[in-house]
């Protein structure tokens, strides 16, 4: 008898278990979400500074998106 209590108690723990879970991944989705509408979603660096791009890195990544708008109103410009 008292194996039956002891497994009806471990089901019933497993099923709250489950719940919670489910609860604390809706939590972590909307702390996700809120941290994106703060701007607080950027993550320093290990000692705590942001990570700063050279002047030649910013030259590159802003050639990159030229080419990409160029190529996106050439597809534009060829629909038309």
């Amino acid at each position: 008898m008292g194996n039956l209590e002891l497994a009806g108690t471990v089901k019933m723990l497993q099923g709250q278990r489950a719940q919670v879970q489910k609860e604390l991944t809706k939590l972590d989705k909307a702390i996700a979400v809120l941290r994106e509408l703060s701007g607080a979603n950027s993550t320093p660096t290990r000692n705590g500074k942001k990570r700063t791009l050279s002047a030649a890195a910013r030259r590159k990544i802003g050639k990159a998106q030229k080419v990409r708008w160029a190529k996106v109103r050439a597809e534009r410009k060829a629909k038309a």
